[in-house]
C-alpha cells in the first residue's frame, strides 16, 4: 500500500509544481514587457534628444553701422513682447512647430516637443546682454519641462535642429546661449537697429535705429557717368 500511495503523492507535487509555474508564468511576462517598454522609451527619447543635424540656416551680409543713429528709442517690455508677438506670427504662418518669445524679469522661449506622439511643453529661461557690437546675447539660465530631467542643452539642439528661426539667430547648445544678430537683421524699409540697453527688472530698453551705409564706389561711380554725360 505504501509503495502504490508513494507515486500518487509523487504525481500531486509536480501536478501542484505544474500549477505554480502556471500562475507564475503570465506575472513574468507581464513583467518583462513592461521593462522593455521602458527601456525602448528611455531609448528613444536618448537617441531623439542628442541626434544632432547641421542647421539649415541662410548667411546674410553682416551690416556695417556707421556714423550716429538717426534715431534712439526707449521701449518697455509691453511694447517690445507687441512686436516680437507680430513678428513671429508672421514668420511661422508655414511652420508646423510653433513657438513663442517673450519678456517679463527674464526672457523666456516656449515651445513644444514630441515624445512618443505626445507633445510636451517647455519654458527655457535666458539673462539677456548687450553685447559691445549691438548685438543681444541670450543666456540660457533654466529650464521647465513637467517631469522630465532634460538637460538645458538637449533642448537647444532641438530648437536647432527642428524649430524654423530666423535666419540672424543663431543656437549654440554648447555654450547654451542664443545670439540674435542684429548686424543681420534689417528692417523692409531698409532701417537697421543696434541695441543700446536691456534692463527687464527696471522696465527698460533702449535701441538706436541706423540708415543702411552708402556705397560710396557705386556714388562715385553714377557721380562720374552723370558728369560725362553733361559733357
Amino acid at each position: 500500500m505504501t509503495e502504490e500511495k508513494e507515486p500518487q503523492v509523487r504525481r500531486k507535487r509536480d501536478t501542484n509544481k505544474k500549477n505554480k509555474q502556471k500562475q507564475i508564468n503570465p506575472w513574468k511576462v507581464a513583467f518583462l514587457s513592461i521593462v522593455g517598454i521602458i527601456v525602448g522609451c528611455l531609448l528613444f527619447i536618448g537617441i531623439r534628444m542628442t541626434q544632432v543635424r547641421e542647421p539649415d540656416y541662410k548667411s546674410s551680409k553682416t551690416v556695417e553701422r556707421s556714423g550716429s543713429p538717426i534715431l534712439s528709442i526707449q521701449s518697455n517690455k509691453e511694447q517690445i513682447n507687441q512686436l516680437i508677438e507680430f513678428f513671429l506670427e508672421d514668420f511661422q504662418k508655414d511652420s508646423d512647430i510653433s513657438y513663442d518669445f517673450y519678456l517679463e524679469n527674464e526672457a523666456m522661449l516656449t515651445g513644444t516637443f514630441k515624445v512618443l506622439g505626445y507633445p510636451i511643453q517647455f519654458n527655457l529661461y535666458f539673462d539677456p546682454y548687450v553685447m559691445d557690437d549691438g548685438n543681444v546675447q541670450l543666456k540660457a539660465k533654466s529650464l521647465s519641462v513637467g517631469t522630465l530631467g532634460l538637460p538645458i542643452k538637449d533642448i537647444l539642439q532641438f530648437v536647432q535642429r527642428d524649430y524654423k528661426l530666423p535666419e540672424w539667430v543663431e543656437v549654440n547648445p554648447d555654450e547654451k546661449t542664443i545670439l540674435l544678430r542684429l548686424d543681420k537683421f534689417q528692417m523692409q524699409n531698409g532701417l537697421f537697429i543696434r541695441a543700446d540697453k536691456i534692463n527687464l527688472i527696471d522696465d527698460d530698453i533702449q535701441i538706436s535705429v541706423y540708415l543702411p551705409e552708402i556705397d560710396k564706389t557705386s556714388t562715385e561711380d553714377s557721380t562720374t557717368s552723370t558728369s560725362s554725360l553733361e559733357e
